[in-house]
């Protein structure tokens, strides 16, 4: 029988990999048990260098919050946020920032549930239980209205979510939503999953067949497809370009390296 460590919750089948801790596996982390890493280890057979593709978001995601900082701005709400451990949005810009204010959301259960455990004791930053596609419905949570003060500019995170969402789900219109309730001077960070720097035509093929598998097939973007998610918002230098070309500490990557295959962009709202 698998142990139950301190910061997993009660009620969650620890026999049943989770996307979010295979997700945490990914990015070298401890919230994840045996059963997590054996599906991830199927995953990177299936699809080398998504471990890497991880890390390398989450990488950009801390360059972003570290932008957002240095603008002032101490109120991140982050949407499909998953599990909130291994230097994570609250993480970065509560060690900068104490006051910093933090609300993640997410719709996956299992997620909600470790991220409760996860952050217990912190109270600058929460997890709310809500749905990207009812925008309405995270403005309103009872956690973003008790931590986050709309009228101040707040740093809104889609990092590696809206691949998830298909066209027929007008995922420009829900980030419009979002937009208009937050104040001038505030920040928009969006990665999303690409394959026009795939290699070749044969890994795009295997790429998309490993996602029509998934229970969560991904909707792969071009940067023309993108841009519209950034109406309203100017989009700052380097502009929407690959992960690793987004403000890079140490910029060293090959053509063909798979972290070229996630876009990263930032806009400010005016």
């Amino acid at each position: 029988m698998t142990d139950r460590p301190s910061w997993a919750p009660q009620g969650i089948d620890l026999t049943v990999p989770s996307v979010s801790r295979i997700y945490d596996y990914f990015l070298g982390g401890s919230h994840n048990f045996e059963v997590d890493r054996e599906a991830g280890r199927l995953v990177m057979k299936a699809l080398p260098g998504i471990a890497k593709i991880g890390q390398a978001n989450r990488a950009v995601m801390r360059r972003a919050v570290r932008f957002a900082l240095d603008h002032g701005i101490t109120q991140f709400l982050d949407i499909g946020s998953g599990i909130p451990t291994f230097g994570n949005v609250h993480e970065v810009a509560q060690a900068a920032s104490p006051e910093a204010c933090v609300v993640y959301v997410d719709n996956d259960p299992v997620a909600v549930a470790h991220s409760r455990a996860v952050l217990e004791g912190n109270e600058r930053a929460t997890i709310a239980a809500a749905d990207l596609r009812d925008p309405r419905s995270i403005l309103e949570h009872p956690e973003a209205r008790r931590l986050l003060d709309f009228d101040q500019p707040v740093a809104l995170m889609l990092v590696a979510v809206l691949h998830f969402l298909r066209d027929d789900e007008r995922p420009a219109e829900l980030i419009a939503t979002l937009r208009d309730a937050l104040a001038p001077g505030s920040v928009l960070v969006i990665t999303h999953g690409t394959l026009e720097n795939s290699p070749t035509v044969a890994g795009q093929h295997a790429a998309h067949e490993v996602y029509r598998r998934t229970s969560t097939p991904v909707v792969t973007r071009t940067t023309a497809e993108v841009e519209p998610f950034f109406d309203g918002f100017e989009i700052v230098e380097p502009g929407i370009v690959p992960v690793a070309y987004w403000r890079p500490d140490s910029p060293s990557y090959d053509e063909d390296d798979p972290v070229l295959q996630v876009l990263a962009g930032v806009g400010l709202k005016a």
